[in-house]
């Protein structure tokens, strides 16, 4: 009984001395503009933080700092909302765990190499710009079937490890080539739904999707850095994507 106590008691320690963490983040506000971007300093009781660095976001958000300004919506990894450059790598804010029993301060960015709006929210507008120009849609001249569009089991295992991507930018902003070319170089994430696209046996508009990749900016400025993969927060890989497009567009040659 006596020993039941003691660890109770211990818990109950353990549990009220505060576990502090440093959060430094990245801000910037275009309403004032003569201020720079700066990094600015958060601490945290991990006790009473949820176990993800969105978690912590919206308790800063919510009670420290409601000026910050972020994207979220579904929280479950499903929607890309929330990217950003978390400890130096590309990811999910939701999906990323905080380390609470490290003392080490977490730098959080904005996902890089992007025009940023506000804080940790980056301007997209071309990345979804590029997505729309591949024409992400099925493309028949046969009538569509009434009820299901069929295909065999092994058409359908094809598509796997490239219709789970969420758009979340993540490989796209951490490749070097789509930093310095993301005029016109389309990047690991559009490029991975244009093959996609291309393999998926109920689409017959594989030719015009190369004919639009034929040039030296779109598909080849892809030198195989593989940062895309090593980032992307739901395991995928556009890299390997990509040189199976240039593969395909080799043989056809």
């Amino acid at each position: 009984m006596m020993m039941k106590n003691f660890i109770r008691n211990m818990a109950t320690t353990a549990a009220k001395t505060p576990n502090l963490k440093t959060f430094k983040i990245y801000r910037w506000n275009p309403d004032t503009p003569d201020v720079k971007p700066h990094m600015q300093s958060y601490t945290l009781d991990m006790n009473k933080t949820g176990p993800m660095v969105l978690d912590a976001l919206l308790k800063i958000k919510n009670e420290h700092d409601p000026t910050l300004t972020l994207r979220r919506s579904c929280r479950e990894g499903i929607c890309g909302s929330c990217a950003m450059n978390i400890g130096g790598r590309n990811t999910l804010a939701c999906l990323c765990k905080i380390d609470k029993d490290s003392g080490k301060d977490l730098k959080i960015y904005p996902l890089p190499h992007m025009y940023i709006v506000r804080d940790l929210v980056p301007d997209l507008t071309l990345f979804y710009k590029q997505y729309k120009s591949i024409q992400p849609y099925l493309q028949s001249d046969k009538p569509m079937p009434e009820r299901e569009n069929l295909q065999s089991i092994e058409d359908r295992k094809k598509l796997d490890g490239l219709y789970e991507c969420i758009l979340c930018a993540c490989c796209s902003t951490s490749c070097p080539s789509y930093w310095w070319n993301q005029q016109e170089y389309l990047g690991p994430a559009v490029l991975m739904q244009a093959y996609r696209w291309m393999v998926d046996s109920r689409d017959q508009a594989t030719k015009m999707r190369k004919d639009m990749l034929q040039n030296s900016m779109s598909l080849y400025r892809c030198h195989t850095i593989m940062n895309c993969s090593k980032t992307c927060p739901k395991g995928l890989n556009p890299g390997g994507a990509i040189a199976e497009i240039k593969k395909s567009m080799a043989l056809d040659a």
